[in-house]
């Protein structure tokens, strides 16, 4: 789950980490509203769930309140990599002396959260790492103890080279890590971190994102949740007792089991093709699930094809032919299907599927060729 960056400052605050005071608007009268009431230059941020803000033009600074006013007709409505902008965070400017970047995440390698700093601030992290990696410090933090005073004020003090400055980032540090615990995080950056012209350090921009097994037991964190579309049709798959994750590509995969689903996604970008999304059906022998899954597919505009990849193991084959006949009554649709039947019931479930001229094909290999060939008519 992500929230936005006004939501993160919230929690930063929350945890007594030192962010500029701001006022989240919805129209361009609220702008002007929140600039007189900050009466200082102000930064006009758009609060939409991704990255790239600062390159489409969606945070401005304003010196006053009539660049304020412009800023917040620009950026309202504005589109954003296909979000629109609802929403404006006016936030007091800063005098920025040096920005840093901090930030917490899950490494199932280490199994332990990773602490990454680097005093190349404001930018994105991964083009740091892309072109000078040895400027990202990376810590392994130990789950047992936690990040310790001394370590926070060690890397605070190889960001800032100076003690006081470095006092000031430690606590941050050490604040940043006891929320990214408590409220179940998978990340939790400040990007940038600055140093202030009066030696104050400040959180100016604010990420996270949190697990969604940990939900249950987050109800504050689970209010903050504003799906988007993509995200409603992930919840509602969810609900179903459906594993879905929508991708970029145009063949639709209807599978049984998240290491099968995996590896027709890997066969698919093997063959030249692109995978639409992830979904595992389970291990249910339920024909709805497969009606469900069909109708999630299908709603999907950028689907051109889609293959179905089952291996019977719990899952009945028959059952799946079963809910896919039964689908393809309610659904009326020219995107083409092909189906791969393996295991339990197999030979039952293509013998129901025969008599409806669906494609079947014996293996996952001829699935991905045939699904990628009829997603280009």
């Amino acid at each position: 789950m992500k929230i936005h960056e006004y939501q993160a400052r919230q929690i930063f605050r929350d945890y007594g980490i030192p962010v500029p005071a701001d006022v989240l608007c919805y129209t361009v009268r609220e702008v002007e509203k929140a600039a007189k009431e900050l009466n200082c230059m102000v930064v006009i941020k758009a609060q939409v769930l991704t990255g790239g803000r600062g390159k489409a033009g969606g945070v401005k600074l304003a010196r006053n309140v009539e660049e304020a006013i412009n800023a917040g007709k620009q950026i309202l409505g504005m589109d954003i990599k296909g979000l629109t902008v609802e929403k404006v965070l006016v936030t007091r400017a800063a005098d920025i002396e040096k920005e840093f970047y901090v930030g917490l995440i899950n490494d199932r390698n280490t199994k332990s959260v990773i602490l990454m700093a680097s005093a190349e601030g404001g930018v994105e992290i991964e083009e740091v790492a892309k072109t000078n990696p040895e400027k990202i410090i990376k810590f392994q933090i130990n789950p047992l103890t936690g990040l310790l005073d001394y370590q926070a004020r060690n890397i605070a003090l190889k960001l800032f080279g100076n003690a006081n400055h470095a006092q000031k980032a430690a606590s941050i540090l050490t604040k940043l890590y006891k929320l990214f615990i408590e409220t179940d995080s998978t990340l939790a950056e400040i990007n940038p971190l600055i140093l202030t012209t009066d030696n104050e350090v400040l959180a100016i921009d604010g990420k996270m994102n949190f697990d969604d097994n940990a939900l249950f037991r987050q109800p504050k964190i689970l209010a903050m949740r504003e799906p988007d579309e993509e995200e409603v049709q992930e919840i509602a798959a969810h609900e179903k007792g459906l594993s879905y994750i929508k991708l970029d590509g145009n063949i639709g995969c209807m599978v049984n089991g998240a290491g099968l689903a995996m590896a027709t996604m890997d066969m698919i970008k093997l063959y030249g093709g692109s995978p639409a999304n992830f979904l595992d059906i389970g291990g249910s022998s339920n024909p709805q699930k497969v009606i469900d899954a069909m109708n999630i597919l299908l709603g999907d505009k950028n689907v051109k094809a889609v293959m179905i990849n089952i291996f019977g193991g719990i899952t009945r084959c028959d059952d799946v032919a079963r809910g896919l006949i039964k689908a393809l009554e309610i659904i009326i649709t020219d995107v083409p299907i092909v189906v791969r039947l393996s295991g339990t019931n197999a030979e039952e479930g293509l013998a129901i599927l025969k008599e409806t001229g669906l494609p079947t094909v014996s293996s996952m290999s001829e699935a991905a060729k045939k699904a990628i060939e009829l997603s280009k008519r």
